[in-house]
């Protein structure tokens, strides 16, 4: 890889910033596309001088894709939004996908890693699940040497998961339960997908197949929850909120610039978010050790606790 130019679409993302650091310390030449490079300056000294460049493209006009594109030798395509609003679902999902695929495949690209999640199925009744999945398709029909990733909820310093549920707890004792909390996720963590997306840039192996990535562990939704309450160490009601209860405040709530909660991740929640039963997964791209969200998670939790508390059991 050393020398290789790699060109990551959303690099400037959470899984980005991860992955950026692990190609600038592998000896690539990082390509960082963007709609905002100013904003992705300080991705700069995670290499020498002049090996991590950020440039301006919008997955969805593909004159500023192809111009990123040009000269590459692997690219990785991380973007995504989790609500729509100025970026839509289609737009970045599939449409965008499909644009960046197409420039790498002009180009001569094999080495490509889609972005993907659990769960992604052009025929989902969630938006955001089918767009994802027609991106996927749209990947495979460009380059079908394409590696696929499919992580479920990630978690980390800079997520969007555990630390909005945290938040809330700084503004009223209450964590929602949507559909009961029942629902089932494997969250992994950010650094190990990052290491993922290493894998199958480098591994003959990982061409053209797809990975689901969950961590070592299995939790529902409550005992996520829960996990946050006890972390944070502020006591908090665990309330059920059943889906159609919660269906129509996600219809509400969308309507806001940054949402806490939308239909379409209402309905996400309806489906488990666990690897299936036979998918390939981290040992296939030959990672065995996983971090734990128990290790990682309580670094960046405390935060959210009161000055001078520490971690407690809250009110179930």
């Amino acid at each position: 890889m050393r020398g290789q130019r790699v060109v990551v679409f959303g690099g400037s993302g959470f899984i980005g910033r991860y992955l950026v650091r692990r190609l600038g310390a592998a000896g690539a030449n990082v390509t960082v596309a963007v709609r905002d490079p100013e904003a992705a300056l300080f991705l700069k000294p995670m290499g020498d001088v002049g090996q991590i460049t950020p440039v301006y493209a919008n997955v969805r006009k593909p004159k500023t894709v192809d111009r990123a594109v040009e000269g590459a030798d692997m690219v990785v395509n991380l973007t995504g939004v989790l609500h729509q609003g100025a970026q839509p679902f289609a737009g970045v999902h599939a449409i965008g996908a499909r644009n960046i695929a197409r420039a790498a495949a002009e180009q001569g690209v094999t080495r490509f890693v889609q972005m993907s999640s659990i769960g992604a199925d052009p025929k989902s009744v969630s938006a955001y699940a089918a767009t994802k999945g027609a991106g996927e398709a749209a990947v495979r029909e460009a380059i079908p040497s394409a590696t696929v990733l499919r992580p479920s909820v990630l978690f980390g310093p800079e997520d969007d998961f555990l630390n909005r549920f945290a938040a809330m707890l700084r503004i009223a004792p209450v964590l929602p339960l949507i559909g009961g909390g029942a629902t089932r996720f494997q969250p992994v963590y950010v650094g190990d997908v990052a290491d993922a997306v290493m894998a199958g840039l480098q591994r003959d192996d990982a061409a053209g197949q797809d990975f689901e990535l969950g961590g070592a562990r299995v939790m529902s939704f409550r005992e996520i929850m829960t996990f946050i309450r006890d972390e944070v160490g502020r006591p908090a009601f665990l309330v059920p909120i059943p889906f159609g209860p919660a269906k129509i405040m996600g219809a509400l709530m969308q309507i806001l610039p940054s949402p806490p909660l939308t239909l379409d991740q209402v309905k996400l929640l309806e489906t488990d978010n666990v690897v299936s039963d036979g998918a390939k997964g981290f040992a296939d791209l030959g990672i065995t050790e996983l971090a734990a969200i128990e290790a990682v998670a309580p670094g960046y939790l405390a935060r959210y606790r009161k000055p001078g508390r520490q971690a407690a059991p809250g009110v179930s």
